[in-house]
């Protein structure tokens, strides 16, 4: 027998290849979101609306969106999704659709619901690998355009277009997109569903009009809540605070600008020239010195500079596009069948240089379950997140918030009781997912304290409705019913202690209306609290509070 060969470096280095982007989620695709079917169906219309509604939004357009589930087998369905944005130009199409890690968002630093370039063209990938078919897509730019018509599949190996169809056809439209892909899928209802999905994303976008069609369901229209279009978000630089070394090395090699002065200004937000020359000054780097040169070194000496100047203000927030307190109240008052509404828009704030801020909505009573957990609805640049609500950081925020101060039963660590449904709202130029699939917001310490203060001050308006209106209806129903049984009581009474049974009666009646007396004084010392301000009200008393103190139960 001969020598066994040995396995060599050489031998090794012949098997190495590059590894695209598309192969690598193909084999991956739960980091994506698609983990099983009925998921899958769910991430696939997530997708395509997601980028209908940012498409009518970059033009100015109120949104009107068509979503269809066609049932082809028992586990596989057509996915239809079409909008009235600007279209996609021709050249573009294959690219947009058929390249994972292609778009126009990932480099910006403004409020959008797509980031990252992966989202529309996951959804094709996954369709490809569980049917075997690519995307249909139909674009048209304007009336007097051409509408192109495309069949594009992926070559995952080369992370590339493969364009099956290219034609020009007939289309009614005035200017849009539509895609058509199939996948394997289920349908439910409930929880974590599709119907559960368009439902939360005509609460959160109240100036959208949704038409649905799910299987063997008919046709839902959910009609516009406001005529006006969300506050357009402007694109910002980056702040200082949120760049890390690397990043800045890369910054300092690329720019376009001719000296680090210059470039400290042009490149970032909120460096004036006097802070520029001080941040060089700290750095001990020539002002008048060109990006290209600066080394490692003396970029670690800036980074330094920056991190450690405290004349920098925060970044600007008008790249942020909030829904603001009356359009919140607008969409829940559309979507949830309840007798209270209020909504809390928080002031921006920064994490790691990023604008955000956090918007709560609450509902309280009407059709809601008395004796269940909450219900909570959490959203990120106005998308909904139906999935890993334990893992996310507005959980935790509800969970750690002292409910039982506000008028609801809440065990420790737990969810509070009671027919309440909530909207919490993160909007950001970069929302920190936990995972690509963009599932649940990761629990950094400024965004959870910003979701405690919006939780508790919409609590606060909530326990003065449930303070002034409900314990004053329900006493009013327990006197209606003593008020019934009051001849009875007192022809018992009257057997009893021998006493007249119409005196008996008549002291009975004037003891109900000094309580309803009492009764109204209650109300009207409750009408007095203050809940916009500091004051916090705990049942019989009143405390005040900093603002950023949290209640203490």
């Amino acid at each position: 027998m001969g020598a066994e060969h040995k396995v060599t470096a050489e031998d090794l280095a012949k098997k190495q290849r590059e590894i695209s982007v598309s192969e690598f989620f193909a084999k991956n695709r739960h980091l994506l979101g698609f983990d099983n079917p009925r998921k899958a169906l769910l991430m696939a219309v997530k997708e395509a609306v997601d980028n209908s509604l940012d498409a009518t939004q970059e033009i100015g357009v109120l949104p009107e969106i068509i979503v269809e589930l066609h049932q082809l087998k028992e586990d596989r369905f057509k996915v239809v999704v079409e909008d009235n944005g600007p279209g996609i130009v021709k050249e573009q199409i294959p690219k947009v659709f058929g390249k994972l890690l292609y778009g126009s968002k990932f480099h910006r630093l403004r409020q959008s619901r797509g980031q990252q370039g992966i989202g529309i063209s996951a959804v094709l990938l996954y369709g490809q690998l569980t049917t075997g078919k690519g995307m249909l897509i139909t674009s048209k730019t304007g009336s007097k355009a051409n509408a192109h018509y495309y069949e594009i599949h992926i070559d995952t190996q080369k992370n590339e277009p493969i364009i099956r169809q290219d034609k020009v056809i007939d289309w009614k439209k005035d200017q849009g997109t539509r895609i058509e892909v199939e996948l394997q899928g289920i349908y439910q209802k409930g929880k974590q569903s599709v119907d559960e999905f368009i439902k939360e994303v005509a609460l959160i976008n109240p100036h959208a009009k949704i038409m649905y069609k799910a299987p063997d369901q008919d046709t839902l229209m959910y009609m516009r809540g406001i005529e006006e279009l969300p506050k357009e978000a402007k694109e910002i630089k980056p702040h200082p605070h949120g760049v890390e070394l690397g990043v800045l090395i890369r910054m300092l090699h690329s720019t376009t600008t001719g000296s680090v002065s210059s470039f400290l200004q042009n490149d970032f937000s909120r460096i004036s020239l006097a802070l520029a020359q001080e941040i060089c000054g700290t750095a001990r780097i020539s002002p008048r010195a060109r990006p290209s040169t600066i080394v490692r070194d003396e970029a670690e000496a800036m980074y330094n500079a920056l991190q450690k100047n405290e004349k920098i203000i925060a970044p600007p927030t008008d790249c942020l596009s909030p829904l603001g307190e009356e359009a919140l109240i607008r969409g829940l008052r559309k979507e949830i069948d309840a007798e209270f509404y209020a909504a809390v828009t928080r002031r921006p704030s920064v994490y790691r240089g990023m604008p955000f801020l956090i918007e709560v909505g609450i509902a309280y009573g009407g059709s809601l379950e008395k004796e269940e957990p909450i219900r909570i609805m959490r959203f990120a640049n106005r998308v909904p997140l139906l999935y890993q609500q334990g893992a996310c950081s507005s959980t935790d925020a509800v969970v750690s918030t002292a409910w039982r101060s506000y008028g609801l039963s809440q065990s420790k660590e737990s969810l509070p009781i009671g027919p309440v449904a909530l909207v919490i709202h993160m909007a950001s130029v970069w929302v920190p997912f936990t995972s690509e699939a963009k599932e649940a917001i990761a629990p950094y310490d400024e965004i959870l304290k910003e979701m405690k203060l919006a939780l508790q001050e919409a609590g606060r308006q909530m326990y003065s409705y449930i303070r002034k209106t409900v314990r004053a209806r329900e006493q009013q129903e327990r006197v209606n019913l003593f008020e019934k049984y009051i001849p009875e009581l007192a022809a018992s009474l009257s057997v009893l202690t021998g006493e007249k049974k119409l005196e008996l009666q008549e002291h009975l009646e004037k003891a109900l209306k000094k309580g309803l007396k009492d009764l109204l004084a209650e109300v009207k010392e409750a009408e007095n609290i203050e809940i916009k301000g500091k004051h916090v009200a705990y049942g019989e008393k009143q405390s005040t509070l900093d603002e950023g103190e949290h209640a203490d139960e």
